[in-house]
């Protein structure tokens, strides 16, 4: 088990994983050796609940394919352990942030009386300087 938040677990085979070569410039190595990490895990888990898998998939945005599925890329690093390590830390911090419950709707408040003759009294004060910009009279 992974540990998402104190409340969440996904299960390590709920993650598949897949190698492949790194893209970009990087010399003789880049060639020949798959360094790169493509991680996939089924939004609709049973390890998830319905709340934070709808939110997840919101998210995921173009990450997710039709069929549900959130793929993740990793090829920042040179190796693969270490393409693996952040592929996964990606994967949690997504979950973490699904998993976070939305603010409450916000109230509508209405401005009090004195904070309207404020901003009024402003407004004026502002109005009164920049009458002052024109042109002099008598020219």
């Amino acid at each position: 088990m992974i540990p998402v938040t104190a409340r969440l677990a996904i299960e390590e085979s709920e993650i598949q994983e897949s190698f492949l070569r790194a893209s970009g410039a990087g010399g003789q190595n880049i060639q020949k050796v798959e360094t790169a990490v493509q991680l996939r895990f089924a939004i609709r888990s049973p390890s998830l609940p319905e709340a934070v898998q709808e939110r997840l998939l919101r998210l995921a945005g173009r990450r997710a394919t039709r069929d549900g599925v959130l793929v993740i890329t990793a090829q920042r690093h040179r190796t693969q352990e270490r393409n693996r390590e952040d592929a996964r830390e990606r994967l949690l911090a997504l979950l973490r942030e699904a998993a976070t419950p939305p603010p409450p709707p916000r109230r509508a408040t209405r401005p009090t009386r004195g904070s309207q003759e404020r901003r009024l009294q402003g407004k004026a004060i502002r109005s009164g300087i920049k009458s002052l910009r024109g042109r002099p009279e008598g020219e």
